[in-house]
């Protein structure tokens, strides 16, 4: 039988690179090569399309020196229209086929890649791609539109207040009021950026301007969040096939001790204070209510291919923090920890997903 080629597209030119290169080092290790061929096209920081080395070794998360993608001076080809798959590079010898392409697996986090930007380009070329598509993705990638969708679909989420630079130049004291009317403390986001990067917590006041800097260093509009006091509490969501509802996955938990929160370095350096346990300890209707909340996030926000749904559960109340459309794929991430706790192994959740990519859109 003949292998689907998979192309395995990741880097890219967002402030979470060396994430989604992590993240790609996972998925070469642990796709199924009896399944798949696999084509590793890297995104350098600039930009650049690039035929990368199929090594899982070369991106592995390693602390003190994250993954990148360097340019190597290949170009990838992408197909010239709709009538063709063939996938192409230049380099110094010339331009080589590289063969049809059945399939691309975006494994992008952040701008250009999770925010429907690189699902737009390959809508255009008509390549059958894994994950939400370009609307979903876009909604997923912006925590006020986000919100927004939810509260209308009827799903908990955190008070918060959306802010830009205008708006703050404007009327100062306004958005002030609005701010300081959540509480103490909150937390200031990019509205925009995924990983914790650029997220701060404010537990005074005189903290706030500083913290603004921050979020608006990622992106023009910044999210104010009510902090809430509770559990972190995390699953994962695949589309159904054939038009089944979705799946739920069991409950992961970030135990947060000796840290303000969940940070990037937490996440992904290392750092001590923080413990992922998966099946998190959840009462048989607590899961079900959670994993009900779950799957309506999901449909409300597109309903396709993947999500991780993060929630603050307060012992009587779920709360959904974010929808993430493109969660940390590491072996070790929440997200195939949750699977993995669920019965789905990490090489048969890669495999899962391509075949969705295909169901969907072959």
């Amino acid at each position: 039988m003949d292998r689907t080629v998979v192309a395995v597209l990741f880097g890219g030119r967002s402030s979470e690179h060396s994430i989604s290169s992590a993240t790609a080092g996972g998925v070469l290790r642990a796709i199924d090569r009896e399944r798949f061929d696999v084509i590793p096209v890297g995104i350098t920081r600039d930009g650049a399309f690039i035929l990368e080395e199929d090594d899982p070794d070369k991106f592995a998360l390693d602390p003190a020196r994250l993954p990148e993608v360097v340019d190597n001076g290949t170009r990838i080809i992408w197909p010239d229209s709709v009538l063709t798959r063939e996938l192409k590079v230049a380099d110094a010898d010339g331009i080589r086929s590289l063969g049809d392409v059945d399939v691309v697996f975006p494994i992008l986090h952040g701008r250009f890649g999770e925010d429907g930007t690189i699902q737009g380009f390959l809508e255009l070329l008509d390549l059958p791609y894994v994950g939400a598509g370009l609307l979903m993705s876009a909604i997923g990638m912006d925590k006020h539109t986000t919100k927004s969708i939810l509260t209308s679909a009827g799903v908990p989420v955190v008070p918060w207040v959306t802010l830009t630079r205008r708006a703050l130049e404007h009327d100062r004291a306004l958005w002030e009021r609005r701010v300081r009317s959540l509480g103490l403390p909150v937390f200031v986001k990019p509205a925009r950026a995924g990983s914790s990067v650029g997220v701060s917590k404010v537990s005074e006041w005189s903290e706030l301007d500083g913290a603004l800097d921050v979020a608006f260093a990622e992106d023009e509009t910044v999210l104010v969040e009510q902090a809430v006091v509770g559990r972190e509490v995390e699953c994962g969501v695949l589309q159904g096939r054939d038009g089944a509802p979705p799946r739920v996955s069991v409950a992961g938990e970030i135990v947060v001790s000796g840290r303000d929160f969940y940070d990037f370095e937490a996440k992904y350096l290392g750092a001590a204070g923080v413990e992922l346990v998966c099946p998190a300890e959840l009462r048989e209707g607590e899961l079900a209510e959670m994993q009900r909340i779950a799957a309506r996030a999901f449909d409300a926000v597109g309903g396709e291919g993947l999500s991780r749904v993060d929630f603050f559960f307060t012992g009587t109340d779920f709360f959904v923090n974010e929808v993430n459309t493109m969660p940390g794929f590491t072996p070790i991430s929440m997200f195939p920890s949750c699977w993995i706790a669920s019965g789905l192994s990490y090489p048969d959740l890669i495999s899962e997903l391509i075949d969705l990519a295909i169901e969907r859109r072959g």
